[in-house]
């Protein structure tokens, strides 16, 4: 392993020490003020949001529609691949900012508007990173590591353990995985995502400081998506080499 690989080697595991720790009382208290908020949004705004997730998941499960920028050059080094990385999250955390500002302050329907263009965002930038990675995103397998990163982005903490712990060893059950989006349980993974993922970007429905919490909420939702990525992508690189 080289100088950089080492590094990141330990950056990893105090990620994955951090991820399984109990949950703090300040992230108890973060969820329960999540859930107060999400409760004050009317249950026809709550089934339109849901199909919207739902379509989107189908998108990323059956779609071809999300294309990637140029795959670089395979002979890359890591430490150039993951520079490349974090300039797409830079660039599309402050693409999600200008457009969650926008649509914050434009008011209840245009607040309504940003949830499916967020998703693309998230949807678009994580594909570009896996592409950067080298891997084939074309492969449903591969789409459905996206959907797992997802998941261990914005789920509850409970819940991000055990997306993780599936998440490991993941290229060893690439060959049981199935290869047909059909065998895939994607209306469980919609509930879920729909339960935990974006729950802060309710209080952008609220008025006065919806434009606000649009820019701040994107930009730092769009940020963590893409570290989780970055570690998520990591521990099966350094894995491979581990073992080569």
């Amino acid at each position: 392993m080289s100088t950089y690989e080492e590094k990141i080697g330990y950056e990893l595991q105090f990620w994955k020490m951090e991820l399984m720790k109990k949950p703090s009382i300040l992230g108890n208290l973060a969820t329960k003020m999540q859930t107060k908020i999400n409760s004050y949004i009317p249950v026809k705004v709550h089934k339109a949001i849901t199909t919207t997730i739902k379509q989107m998941v189908k998108a990323v499960l059956f779609g071809s529609t999300y294309t990637t920028s140029a795959v670089p050059n395979p002979q890359l080094s890591l430490l150039h691949r993951e520079a490349l990385v974090k300039a797409k999250i830079d660039t599309y955390s402050k693409t999600g900012a200008a457009e969650g500002g926008i649509t914050g302050a434009g008011g209840f329907l245009m607040s309504m508007a940003d949830f499916p263009v967020l998703i693309g965002i998230k949807i678009k930038m994580l594909f570009e990173i896996a592409a950067l990675y080298g891997y084939n995103i074309k492969d449903y397998r591969e789409r459905l590591y996206i959907l797992h990163v997802f998941q261990l982005a914005f789920s509850s903490k409970v819940g991000t353990q055990n997306v993780f712990k599936q998440m490991q060893n993941w290229d060893e059950k690439l060959i049981v995985l199935p290869e047909s989006a059909d065998q895939f349980d994607w209306q469980t993974f919609q509930q879920e995502y729909r339960d935990y993922i974006d729950l802060a970007k309710m209080a952008q429905l609220l008025p006065v400081v919806g434009a606000a919490v649009g820019a701040v909420a994107n930009y730092q939702l769009i940020k963590k998506l893409g570290k989780t990525a970055m570690m998520a992508y990591r521990m099966r690189i350094l894995k491979d080499k581990q073992l080569a």
